[in-house]
């Protein structure tokens, strides 16, 4: 065993005592100098558990420390009992069990030093894997437990055996079986093992050559074979086993049938093969086909034929021998020329051209209204009775000994078409005629035509449809629709009908405004009398109409501020006409629906009106016998000059919109305010008392109101009507008086805008007041 320390400092040498832990055998000493660290211990029993006990020790053998530990000792050598070889990659070896042993090692080493291996096994025996075919390996054995492996076992000699032979089968015949294979290296004998599927007898044959041939075996059957190549010691090698079934055996036929379908074939039956795959069936014409049943399709074939067929079976081995061909015989051909005759009308015969092999023929005559009939005979034609409009299908079917043929060429044949009888011709547009009928019996395309127009093709078409269009307004058309067909023509019997197209566009010529909501228009009438023409003036939120038959026209309760488009049509019982163009008609602009005149001064007042529609700028006009007074403004308020007090004015407004249209709006007159009076002075009277006289001016006779404004004291007097003075009793004298006289007006109102004027009135000795100043007063 051995042990591994680390140094001590001072150690002059290490004592390793090991114990037995659970046996009466005495301890085991080793020494080692103290420049080692490790050392072995021999002469331990194996799998033992000892207690391992290491000391460090000076020169005087004083011990300076010591560590102990338990271990167990490798478990006995085995030994190999045998090894072989039953596979040439693997040796298998036998050996005896060691006491204590959890698992052994098998080695394995080539005698030329170029492979080593080991291998763990839980027991024996044991096999070494991964080798090389027929090579001499030494194996040897050893035990492993906790403790570690045991020293080899005694080496022995073994040596692979060789490969399996790849056998390549294959079938030749249907009852043989050829077996090749490449040289096995180190192979001095093959032997070979054949066995049927579901049999349990075997055939053994040896042989020193490379290929083999089983004959005399069943047809399509399986047999397995399995190779194996012995070395010159006569040692089996590895084996391999491939199967390989043998050729089908050639099919019969039983049937060869002639098939109706969507094109004429055949259906071949045959005898069912044992072990074919699939079949494959062959015509002498070169068609095939090919299957895993007993029965296949050859599509197409050609009509009027006679050919053979023949059968081979197919496997994984390959093709058997082709059956014996079977004769089979195809339909007869069509006629490929088919026509009709009809040299006069109603009497119609179907032609063709005769075919080879053909014993009679069927013809089919089906109307396209579902009426068939039919004709048998050995000739080439059958007559039959054809009406105008229809489109009859005819069809020629030949028979002979083998049936009839599976298709035939279709001949359409249209007669003359019919009129249609239901014609409609109605406006579409103002220009435009859509002429519609019900489609008729053998028509392939209309030609409409109309005689005003000198007699062109306004459609030529498949539908039944036509516009005519470009045409001329408030004009009768006469409309002919005629049916036509490729082979026979056009029938032109039909007869015409008539439609009128939609009055011509009026257009407007002149708009007049005869009052203030009233427009007359004036319009062109290019229509027929009997027209009704309608004027429309559209605005965003209302229109106006107005009809008439003749070339003027009102529009009446027309809203002012609005912008028309107003627009002309015409109406007859054919429809109605395009609008004409449209022209912009704008009435003018709405008068304010309020106007406040308020007089701000005596000879200035502030006119006021509510919004108008339409209107930009407006112009007020304040007019009486004394004069005038205007403004032009873009707002909805002017301040005027100018005014003559105690005067009835007119009030009148223009509203004037961006386009320059005036309204002349007029409202309740205004009276100006009374004037102020002139000439006022201040008297002392008698009696203590005060006058104070002024001059009226004005038409009209007010009442005044006189104030008198002191320090000491204030007074107020009323005048009557026509009255120039006012007299008041006065409180003390020698004050300064402001003295205000003002008229009343006739709503009882006083003027507030009369200046106030200042006196100094002495006490009595003097008889009239001297005026110090005169100064505006506030209107407020």
């Amino acid at each position: 065993m051995t042990v591994q320390w680390s140094g001590q400092s001072g150690a002059s040498s290490y004592k390793v005592t090991a114990t037995p832990k659970n046996s009466p055998a005495p301890p085991v000493f080793a020494q080692f100098s103290g420049n080692t660290v490790m050392g072995s211990v021999s002469s331990l029993s194996p799998n033992t558990v000892y207690t391992m006990q290491l000391e460090a020790m000076d020169k005087a053998l004083n011990v300076l420390s010591s560590a102990k530990t338990e271990e167990t000792t490798a478990p006995d050598i085995p030994s190999i009992q045998q090894a072989y070889s039953k596979n040439s990659d693997s040796i298998t070896v036998e050996f005896t069990t060691s006491t204590g042993a959890t698992s052994y090692i098998l080695r394995a080493e080539s005698k030329t030093g170029d492979f080593f291996s080991e291998t763990s096994v839980p027991s024996s025996p044991g096999t070494v894997v991964q080798l090389q075919p027929y090579t001499d390996y030494i194996l040897s054995v050893m035990s492993v437990n906790s403790g570690g492996r045991s020293q080899p076992s005694y080496p022995t000699e073994a040596r692979t055996v060789v490969t399996a032979p790849q056998l390549n089968t294959s079938s030749p015949s249907n009852e043989t079986i050829f077996v090749t294979w490449p040289p096995v290296k180190n192979a001095a004998l093959y032997s070979l093992v054949i066995i049927m599927e579901g049999s349990s007898t075997r055939l053994k044959l040896n042989t020193t050559n490379t290929s083999m041939t089983f004959d005399h075996l069943q047809a399509g059957t399986t047999y397995c074979i399995k190779g194996t190549a012995y070395d010159s010691d006569g040692r089996p090698g590895d084996d391999l086993t491939v199967c390989q079934i043998t050729r089908p055996s050639s099919p019969d036929v039983t049937l060869v049938e002639v098939t109706q379908g969507r094109s004429l074939g055949i259906t071949v039956y045959w005898v069912y093969v044992q072990g074919a795959k699939n079949y494959l069936a062959w015509t002498s014409n070169g068609q095939n086909c090919s299957t895993d049943n007993t029965y296949c399709f050859i599509l197409p074939q050609e009509c009027g034929q006679n050919h053979t067929v023949s059968v081979i079976a197919y496997n994984e081995a390959g093709p058997s021998s082709p059956s014996q061909p079977t004769n089979y015989i195809t339909y007869p051909c069509p006629p490929d020329n088919i026509w009709v005759e009809e040299p006069t009308a109603g009497n119609c015969s179907v032609m063709w051209e005769k075919v080879p092999l053909v014993d009679y023929y069927i013809t089919f005559i089906k109307r396209d209204d579902g009426i068939e009939k039919t004709c048998n005979t050995t000739e080439a034609s059958c007559p039959f009775f054809c009406v105008c409009g229809y489109t009859y299908l005819t069809s020629v079917f030949p028979y002979n000994q083998a049936g009839t043929s599976l298709v035939a060429n279709v001949r359409n044949y249209t007669t003359i078409p019919c009129c249609p009888q239901d014609v409609t011709v109605k406006l579409v547009s103002t220009e435009t005629l859509e002429v519609i009928w019900s489609p008729v019996k053998g028509a392939e395309v209309y030609e409409t035509t109309a005689v005003e127009t000198g007699g062109i093709v306004h459609c030529n078409d498949t539908s039944p449809v036509c516009a005519l269009s470009d045409l001329h307004c408030n004009t009768p058309y006469s409309v002919t629709v005629t049916p036509c067909s490729e082979l026979r023509g056009c029938n032109l019997t039909c007869a015409p009908s008539t439609k009128e197209t939609a009055p011509c566009t009026p257009e407007i010529l002149n708009m007049t405004q005869t009052s203030s909501s009233t427009y007359r228009v004036l319009i062109t009438t290019p229509n027929s009398g009997n027209t009704n023409y309608t004027i429309s003036a559209t605005a965003p939120y209302s229109t106006v109409t107005c009809q008439t038959r003749n070339s003027s026209c009102e529009l009446t309760q027309l809203p002012c501020g609005a912008t028309f488009g107003v627009t002309a049509m015409a109406t007859t019982a054919a429809g109605r006409s395009l609008p004409g163009f449209s022209k912009t008609l704008e009435t003018g602009p709405c008068c304010p629906s309020s106007v406040k005149v308020t007089q701000v001064t005596q000879a200035m007042t502030n006119v006021t009106w509510s919004s108008s529609g339409g209107a930009r700028s407006f112009i007020a006009h304040l007019m009486s016998p004394r004069g005038e007074a205007k403004c032009h403004t873009l707002d909805t308020n002017c301040l005027m000059g100018c005014i003559t007090c105690g005067t009835n004015y007119s009030v009148n407004l223009d509203a004037i919109s961006t386009t320059g249209l005036k309204s002349q709006c007029t409202y309740s007159g205004f009276s100006s305010s009374a004037c102020c009076p002139t000439g006022v002075k201040l008297y002392r009277w008698t009696n203590n008392s005060l006058r104070v006289y002024w001059r009226s001016l004005g038409p009209q006779a007010y009442k005044h109101i006189v104030e008198v404004y002191g320090t000491g004291a204030n007074y107020t007097c009323n005048a009557t009507a026509g009255t120039t003075y006012c007299d008041i009793q006065e409180g003390t004298c020698g004050d300064v008086y402001t003295v205000v006289v003002a008229p009343v007006g006739q709503d009882g109102l006083k003027v507030t805008f009369c200046l106030p004027r200042k006196y100094s009135v002495p006490c009595p000795g003097s008889n009239a007041g001297m005026i110090i100043s005169r100064r505006r007063r506030s209107v407020q």
